[in-house]
C-alpha cells in the first residue's frame, strides 16, 4: 500500500478496500464474513468504528470498535515502552602516551564514574608526529589504564589501533 501524504493508510472505516471481512463486534464475538457496506452499516448503527486488526488474512479481519479510544491507548503503551527503556551513552576518555600518573588516576576516576552511571566509555590515545613509532608505550598506558578499573567493566572491544588512535571500549560489569 502506498503512503501518500496527506492521506491516512489506516485501515478504517472508508478506507478499507471494498471486499468480504469476517467482523467481530465490540464484546468480541464473531458476527460473520460479511461485506464491507454491512459491516459500516452496523458500526454506524452502534456509532463505533470499523478496523482492520488483520490485513494479511483471507478474509480481512475486521473489528467494530471506538477508534481513536484504541489509537489512545497504542499510543501510551509506546510512550510507556519508551520511558522504560534505557540508554546507554558511549562517554570518550582521551589519554596520552606520556600521561602522568595523577592525570593517569584523574581520567580514571572519571571513567569508573560513567561506569556505576552505567554508561560505556571509549579510551582513546592519539599518536602525533614521531609517537607513532612508540605505539608499545601508548598500549601499555591503556593496559595499565584497563587493569585500574578492574572488575568495574568489561573489555567490550580490547586495544587496537585505528588510523593514528589506539581505541579500546569497556561496558559496565552488570555482576557485581
Amino acid at each position: 500500500m502506498k503512503q501518500n501524504k496527506g492521506k491516512s493508510t489506516e485501515l478504517v472505516n472508508e478506507n478499507i478496500p471494498n471486499v468480504n471481512l469476517l467482523v467481530i463486534d465490540d464484546a468480541g464475538t464473531k458476527l460473520g464474513i460479511i461485506s464491507r457496506k454491512e459491516a459500516l452499516d452496523i458500526a454506524e448503527e452502534k456509532e463505533l468504528d470499523l478496523v482492520v486488526v488483520s490485513p494479511e488474512s483471507k478474509p480481512m479481519v475486521a473489528k467494530l470498535m471506538d477508534y481513536s479510544k484504541y489509537r489512545y491507548e497504542q499510543q501510551r503503551k509506546l510512550r510507556e515502552i519508551k520511558k522504560n527503556q534505557q540508554t546507554v551513552e558511549l562517554k570518550e576518555i582521551r589519554l596520552s602516551p606520556t600521561i602522568d600518573k595523577h592525570d593517569l588516576d584523574t581520567k580514571l576516576k572519571h571513567a569508573i564514574k560513567f561506569l556505576d552511571k552505567g554508561h560505556k566509555v571509549k579510551l582513546s590515545i592519539r599518536f602525533f608526529g614521531r609517537m607513532i613509532t612508540h605505539i608499545d608505550v601508548g598500549r601499555g598506558v591503556m593496559e595499565k589504564f584497563i587493569e585500574n578499573v578492574g572488575p568495574k567493566a568489561n573489555v567490550e572491544l580490547r586495544p587496537k589501533m585505528d588510523g593514528r588512535s589506539l581505541i579500546a571500549i569497556l561496558a559496565p560489569n552488570t555482576n557485581i
